[in-house]
């Protein structure tokens, strides 16, 4: 299973589709139970995946240090706004499976959302890490209006990342992120992602593969059959509030359905499958591959029914173009340019949640 595990709720920055520090109010700002008590919760899983998650965790690398020291996990992963990534010990770096790194595209769009300057300074840590880490470094973004996705997710892939994904800005109400979504899907992103999904393939059938996450994610499952919500929330993946509560969901831990239990009353396979998606979802056509895209957005409908269906539009586009993508890909694999464990991506369940 995945643990998500919060290393504080303090966050350094406020960035605009998000509202920064998580309120005392939902989860304490500081971790208050004993790590070994964590320890002896994850020991009942043998495969057991550890994420570092805040706030901002790097805020506390000790407590992360700590923790990689007596967590019995197989493997690490750290989720970070980047501008602490150079506090981490190079003894550690390489311990980290993989990082996850916001930034949000060019320049422009990440200082217009994360704060000015931000964008200068992840830079300037990726750069300094990357000729030490040879995990797998993912660009993290936050799409919203200013996004155009084939610019920024083609910039992404021009510097020091493996990856680069992406989450659409439609959980929470829409807020001064968006004038106007609907002509945005229709005129910006939709057609950045036929453009993005054309150059993609383009650039296999000469023989790279660009490490576009929901590209290969969506392909992965189509390829492997794969079902299911692909993040793993209330299936196998759970988060650990500071307060040792478990979530089925990282996000939104003062809703009632999304609080499971917690680490001294239960052990992992408690929750194993504790929490599915709701209708319309289940009876979708292409509920196979999107999964239900997101349970906390299905769960609370933030945006509305008809909010709810145009974001779904924006799966079945992508879905659509990766039916395409993956006949080129069959015929290629068929031909012996590729095999099937080329598109193996995510490798695990790396906190990359695949749809959009």
């Amino acid at each position: 299973m995945l643990y998500i595990v919060f290393l504080t709720g303090v966050c350094n920055l406020r960035c605009k589709y998000c509202g920064g520090t998580i309120p005392e109010e939902v989860m304490p700002h500081e971790i208050k139970y004993d790590i070994y008590e964590l320890k002896r919760f994850i020991s009942k899983d043998s495969d057991a995946v550890v994420a570092f998650y805040g706030g901002e965790p790097l805020l506390r690398v000790n407590k992360m240090v700590q923790m990689m020291d007596v967590l019995p996990a197989n493997r690490f992963v750290v989720q970070t706004n980047g501008l602490f990534l150079n506090n981490i010990p190079d003894s550690y770096l390489n311990r980290l499976d993989s990082i996850l790194v916001s930034i949000d595209g060019v320049r422009e769009v990440t200082n217009h959302y994360r704060g000015n300057g931000v964008y200068e300074m992840v830079l300037d840590r990726v750069q300094k890490i990357r000729p030490k880490y040879g995990g797998d470094l993912i660009a993290r973004m936050a799409v919203s209006e200013e996004s155009d996705i084939y610019r920024d997710v083609r910039h992404l892939l021009s510097l020091p990342f493996d990856h680069v994904h992406w989450q659409l800005n439609v959980v929470w109400a829409p807020d001064d992120s968006w004038t106007d979504f609907n002509a945005w899907v229709d005129n910006s992103y939709n057609p950045g992602i036929s453009k993005l999904a054309e150059w993609w393939i383009e650039e296999i059938k000469s023989g790279r593969i660009w490490g576009i996450v929901p590209f290969l994610g969506v392909v992965k499952r189509m390829l492997f059959n794969e079902t299911g919500l692909p993040c793993g929330s209330g299936r196998d993946a759970f988060a650990i509030t500071t307060d040792g509560r478990v979530l089925a969901c990282p996000i939104g831990g003062e809703f009632e359905w999304n609080n499971l239990g917690n680490i001294w009353d239960n052990e992992p396979e408690d929750f194993r499958n504790a929490v599915d998606v709701d209708e319309p979802c289940k009876s979708c056509d292409i509920y196979p591959i999107c999964g239900g895209r997101c349970l906390f957005a299905n769960k609370e409908r933030f945006w509305g029914d008809e909010g709810f269906a145009k974001i779904c539009s924006t799966v079945r586009h992508l879905v659509n173009e990766m039916r395409e993508a993956s006949k080129v890909i069959l015929d290629l694999i068929d031909e012996g340019m590729y095999s099937k464990d080329d598109f193996k991506y995510p490798p695990f369940n790396n906190t990359t949640e695949i749809i959009p």
